[in-house]
């Protein structure tokens, strides 16, 4: 992968999976029923995410690294 955005990582109860969420890419987000699958599959998204949007003539958000949160 290319591209280094923050993905964020949780256990899900409700969806009995763990969830990996891509805060830059507005409704970028995996599933996996391991942490490493979640994972794994967040980065396919991303690239499938950033493909979609060129395809489309979108502009695809720059990388900023760690976000902070309140």
């Amino acid at each position: 992968m290319s591209a280094k955005y923050e993905i964020i990582i949780y256990w899900s109860a409700e969806d009995s999976a763990y969830i990996a969420e891509v805060p830059e890419l507005p409704g970028c987000m995996a599933d996996g029923n391991s942490y490493k699958k979640a994972l794994e599959n967040a980065e396919i998204v991303i690239q499938e995410w950033i493909e979609t949007a060129c395809e489309l003539g979108r502009t695809i958000p720059e990388p900023r690294g760690r976000l902070m949160y309140a």
